[in-house]
């Protein structure tokens, strides 16, 4: 426990310092300081790859109050460069924990600091934008401002190559499908009349209860994104951020999902390159950073957000129904609308800021949306997302098999 109370410091690059105790590893970290406002689901937020290159700070003040346990996790690691709480509960009370937030932390070599006013650092970033900090366990501003102007900025870094699969695999499923919120979603894409409810005869392969193939481009992919593809009757083989149309079209997949995942979309020309060349020849489907691409590859550009969107209570509005609805994000940067044709709509929009929040072409299957689906954590509200791919899907197979 002493080694838990040691001084560290989170140091941000506008020179303001805020003390605080060690939290998880001994280590100096940097990363871009950036908060979450979701109440719960701090392990999500840790292993969602989609914070790599990141020092995330929650705005909920006690952080570890249930423990952590193998079935909520987002990936196979930690994926945050740092964690900044105001107070890390160290006696958790959950029957499914296993251990502390600063056990997992340490566990993985991941830097923390805790007993920190994320209040105050929550207020500056909102006014002056997300930066970069330190945490260090050195005193010295001066010193660690040094060190921090060394390393690259965030915008700077393809963070996607640190976080995607290096090699392509069949997803099989993990813990997280033997848990009861595993179950729970099986039971709601059921309700919506997707999972095995598909129509007779289309695309069956010999795969048992799976019906359809559904490629994902691996950008910092969150597992609950393969649960609920599988949920809802798709066998999900998972490809590396680099695969190119061809490598991807090989697998004959009857649909292709592009990730979400970090970082700036203007350094992934190689994964614009790709969704250009599936464009016409598959249902495809973005989520977040897969959202950005194929606007990329449609000729929009993307700007960096003052301070990002990252909870679980944004307001979406549904162009089409005109139904809102409250969704889990996290993301930096947004799509410019100004530059997209006029074949691809804008389906979806944020009731905050008026972002773009999805998109719709008007003539091919092709739908993207900005948050989070499979919300982990967040509201489950935007999960009917995942049967309007799956219906795009079996039409496609339909169409296919009227045609022979």
């Amino acid at each position: 426990m002493s080694a838990l109370r040691q001084n560290a410091y989170l140091v941000l690059e506008d020179g303001s310092v805020y003390p605080g105790k060690r939290l998880g590893a001994a280590e100096i970290t940097t990363g871009e300081v950036v908060f979450n406002t979701s109440m719960t689901g701090y392990q999500e937020m840790l292993t969602d790859p989609s914070y790599g290159g990141q020092i995330l700070v929650p705005t909920y003040p006690m952080i570890g109050n249930y423990g952590t346990n193998v079935a909520d996790v987002e990936s196979t690691c930690i994926q945050v460069n740092g964690f900044v709480v105001r107070e890390a509960c160290g006696e958790p009370s959950h029957p499914l924990s296993t251990g502390t937030i600063h056990e997992y932390l340490e566990n993985n070599g991941t830097s923390g600091i805790s007993e920190v006013d994320t209040r105050a650092i929550t207020r500056k970033l909102r006014s002056t934008g997300v930066m970069m900090g330190i945490i260090t366990p050195n005193a010295d501003r001066q010193e660690a401002l040094r060190l921090l102007g060394e390393v690259p900025r965030y915008g700077e870094l393809d963070v996607v190559r640190n976080v995607s699969t290096s090699k392509t695999y069949a997803w099989e499923g993990d813990a997280g499908e033997r848990s009861r919120a595993f179950f729970d979603l099986r039971g709601r894409a059921r309700q919506g009349g997707m999972g095995n409810d598909v129509e007779p005869g289309i695309g069956q392969r010999d795969l048992g209860d799976n019906y359809m193939k559904v490629v994902v481009n691996d950008y910092g992919v969150k597992l609950n994104i393969l649960r609920s593809l599988r949920a809802r009757g798709c066998e999900v083989i998972v490809v590396p951020d680099d695969a190119g149309a061809i490598e991807i079209l090989s697998h004959k997949p009857d649909g292709v999902m592009l990730s979400p995942g970090p970082g700036d979309p203007e350094l992934l020309d190689r994964s614009v390159s790709a969704a250009k060349e599936l464009v016409g020849k598959v249902p495809i489907m973005g989520i977040c950073l897969g959202h950005q691409v194929i606007a990329r590859a449609f000729g929009a550009s993307t700007f960096k957000l003052h301070f990002g969107h990252r909870g679980g209570n944004q307001p979406v509005k549904d162009i089409e129904t005109g139904r809102v609805y409250v969704t889990a994000q996290n993301h930096g940067y947004a799509v410019d609308p100004s530059g997209l044709p006029s074949k691809l709509e804008v389906s979806h929009i944020n009731l905050n800021d008026q972002t773009v929040e999805g998109l719709r072409h008007r003539d091919m299957p092709i739908m993207t949306i900005q948050y989070h689906s499979e919300a982990s954590p967040g509201p489950h509200d935007s999960e009917y997302l995942f049967d309007r791919f799956v219906t795009l899907i079996q039409s496609g197979m339909a169409e296919k098999i009227r045609s022979l």
